[in-house]
This record gives C-alpha cells, sequence and structure tokens, in this order.
C-alpha cells in the first residue's frame, strides 16, 4: 500500500483533532471525507510532513512520515486547500522554479507536459496574479504534479472551478489514479461517486466509515452518498 496509517493521533492541548484512526490508500483515487473540524486537513498536514503526530504511525511509499520525512516529500504531491502560490511570478516562471526545486531532468520538456495536462496553455504567459481562482487552482495542482510523484494529496482541489473545468480536472484526476495513489479531500459528494474508488469518512477525529464507493452504497440500500454522509457525520 502507498499509505498505511495506523493509530494516527494528534492532540492539540486538551482537542483530539485526531482520535486513532487506520486506514491504508493504493493505487486509485481515495475520498477523504468528513464535516469542517472533523480532522482531514490534520491527517493531510500529518501524512505530507507539516506537523509531526502525537502517536500512532504513517508511511507514505514505505518511508514512516516522523523518520523519513524527505524521503516521504520526494514521493508525495500536495496541494493545500489554501493554495499558496508566489503570485508575482509567471505561470511558466513558478513551474520552472517548482522544477529547479526538484531538481528535473528536462524541465522544459516536463513543464509543457503539465501545462498541457492541466489546461494552462492559454495562461501560461500570465502573471499568477491576474488568473481566476479556478486557473489559480491548476496552477497549485501543475505544481503538485510537476515531480511525477507516486502518491498525490488534494485538498478541494476543484473549489472554484466553473463547470467545464470541473469535468477536465475531474477526468485528470481519474487518469492519475490509474498509475499513482491519489487522496481527494472535497465536500462535493457527486465528485466522489464520479472520480473515487475507496471512501473513508472521519468525524470528530474518529473514523467512521472505510469502504469502497460501491460498498458503502449497499450497506445503505443505494442511497446517494450525500444521504449517507449526512446519517454518519450527524449520528
Amino acid at each position: 500500500m502507498s499509505i498505511e496509517v495506523s493509530g494516527l493521533t494528534k492532540i492539540y492541548g486538551t482537542q483530539k483533532a485526531v482520535n486513532d484512526i487506520t486506514f491504508t490508500a493504493g493505487p486509485g483515487v481515495l475520498g477523504f471525507l468528513g464535516p469542517n473540524g472533523a480532522g482531514k486537513s490534520t491527517t493531510m498536514k500529518i501524512l505530507t510532513c507539516f506537523i509531526p503526530q502525537t502517536s500512532g504511525t504513517a508511511k507514505v511509499c514505505g518511508f514512516d512520515v516522523a523518520t523519513q520525512s524527505l524521503d516521504v516529500r520526494q514521493h508525495i504531491g500536495y496541494l493545500p486547500e489554501s493554495n499558496p502560490l508566489y503570485t508575482d511570478m509567471y505561470v511558466k516562471e513558478s513551474l520552472g522554479f517548482v522544477a529547479g526545486i526538484h531538481g528535473i531532468r528536462q524541465p522544459g520538456k516536463r513543464i509543457a507536459e503539465v501545462i498541457e495536462q492541466t489546461g494552462l496553455g492559454p495562461e501560461q504567459h500570465k502573471q499568477i496574479s491576474q488568473l481566476s481562482k479556478g486557473y489559480k487552482q491548476r496552477v497549485g495542482l501543475a505544481q503538485a504534479i510537476l515531480h511525477n510523484p507516486d502518491v498525490l494529496i488534494l485538498d478541494e482541489p476543484t473549489s472554484g472551478l466553473d463547470p467545464n473545468q470541473l469535468i477536465s480536472i475531474r477526468q485528470l484526476i481519474t487518469d492519475l489514479g490509474k498509475s499513482k495513489t491519489v487522496i481527494l479531500s472535497t465536500h462535493i459528494m457527486q465528485e466522489v461517486e464520479a472520480v473515487c474508488n475507496n471512501v473513508v469518512i472521519i468525524n470528530r477525529g474518529h473514523l467512521a466509515a472505510d469502504d469502497t464507493v460501491k460498498g458503502l452504497r449497499q450497506k445503505y440500500n443505494n442511497q446517494l452518498l450525500e444521504q449517507i454522509f449526512t446519517k454518519i457525520t450527524n449520528g
């Protein structure tokens, strides 16, 4: 498995933001769901080595996030919800900067591929500050996949996209999931049903569900995922 989480706990003061959760993820797209404040972003920050866990273990591609963080970072691409960008840079310039950080060979070729993949062609010579929110999301996604990581963690990647952009980015995520492990956090249940193979739901820091999309729907008499999510997280 590309991601192995066991007994993961994160405590802030007296609050358990993540409480003893265990799950695995392999190639494909895993929908990582939960209401606001459930512990999703905290878990993703632990997996990407931004913050340490209080207890438990997490491994990415066999590397421990606590003791082998540099190895983890080489194998992971991350698009956080805040999508921090150097807005004074131009699109192609920013991708060149990221390519340099990763030491990518033939950066021009790889940048061209990623621009094509993410549909940034018409905007590649613009300053990032001039882009719409949707195109800024695409730049963040392009930066996350530029070094061709084995694991992608995407926190609300389709935020701000119009319906046409949604379709193309969902297709890109589906295609990436054919060869990579993708963790997709989103509040859009139709998106999960469209692109995800498996679903993990956390609620108030606890693991509430871990199943395939099909398996979860069968357990709840083929209800829509939105209805199932509401039942699980309001229970």
